[in-house]
């Protein structure tokens, strides 16, 4: 998370009475573009793809939301290398071309997560082999996926494999999973050895 902060001149005892809301000058409009259009490059950079990016106030500050996805996930030290990146961006982008963030602005960057919707290939690609809950060719099934090409995926619906493509498929929900049967089964084989074998 990066804050930066502006100062601002103090107001003293003496100074009049604040106007109405309706009067005070507002704070200008930030353009969500021309942020995408510097954070856009600095992500794809990194080797990242940059899957949603919001501005929003909070107070007198600017909060900058970031969410960014890679084909082998996102770690903390990741999201911390490319937090610097794009806030070293937008400073330079201010002081090329003015305020893009008037005031303080906040920079939050987050990887995509598991709970977003799978609404891309590449978000299929990401999660084969993970189980999902989804509308295909109008039917709601819970499948796991076992592949993902450009235009379609092939998807394991109660042992059958189904080739669906994209533009028949809604959006997908990742379900989690503690443990898959054949990882509990050989847990259980081992600690049968292990028991036969201090016999």
């Amino acid at each position: 998370m990066t804050q930066r902060g502006r100062a601002t001149p103090s107001r003293s005892s003496g100074d009049a009475r604040r106007p109405p809301a309706a009067d005070r000058p507002q704070p200008p409009r930030v353009s969500k573009d021309r942020v995408t259009a510097v954070v856009q490059p600095v992500v794809a950079g990194a080797g990242y793809d940059l899957e949603d990016l919001a501005v929003s106030r909070a107070g007198r500050r600017h909060v900058v939301r970031v969410t960014i996805d890679g084909d082998k996930g996102v770690s903390l030290d990741d999201i911390a290398d490319v937090s610097r990146a794009i806030s070293a961006a937008l400073d330079a982008a201010e002081e090329a071309e003015g305020d893009l963030l008037p005031g303080e602005y906040e920079l939050e960057i987050s990887s995509r997560g598991v709970d977003r919707p799978l609404a891309l290939p590449r978000h299929w690609r990401r999660n084969v082999g993970r189980l999902v809950k989804v509308s295909a060719a109008g039917r709601q099934v819970t499948a796991r996926i076992k592949a993902a090409g450009d235009d379609s995926v092939t998807l394991d619906v109660d042992g059958t494999l189904q080739e669906v493509a994209y533009a028949d498929l809604g959006p997908g929900r990742v379900q989690l999973e503690f443990t898959h049967w054949g990882e509990v089964e050989g847990a259980e084989e081992d600690d049968d050895i292990d028991e036969e074998d201090e016999a």
